[in-house]
């Protein structure tokens, strides 16, 4: 039986690992449209069936003249 899924291992310090900047630098070497579709992905599945998102939570500032 061989493996269709290859292991992958990755060992880090966690004192010294930075995750935001990995984080960041995996999602700035992503397209603007899979970064899209990943938002779209994550707020799907928090949205019940038929559920739209409320828009109203926003604050429109004024700006200063």
């Amino acid at each position: 039986m061989t493996r269709k899924i290859a292991m992958v291992k990755r060992v880090v310090d966690m004192k010294t690992h930075c995750q935001p900047s990995d984080d960041l630098e995996y999602w700035l070497s992503k397209t603007p449209q899979e970064r899209l579709a990943a938002v779209t992905f994550l707020v799907n599945q928090m949205l019940k069936p038929g559920e739209r998102m409320d828009k109203t939570v926003f604050i429109r500032r004024k700006l200063k003249e």
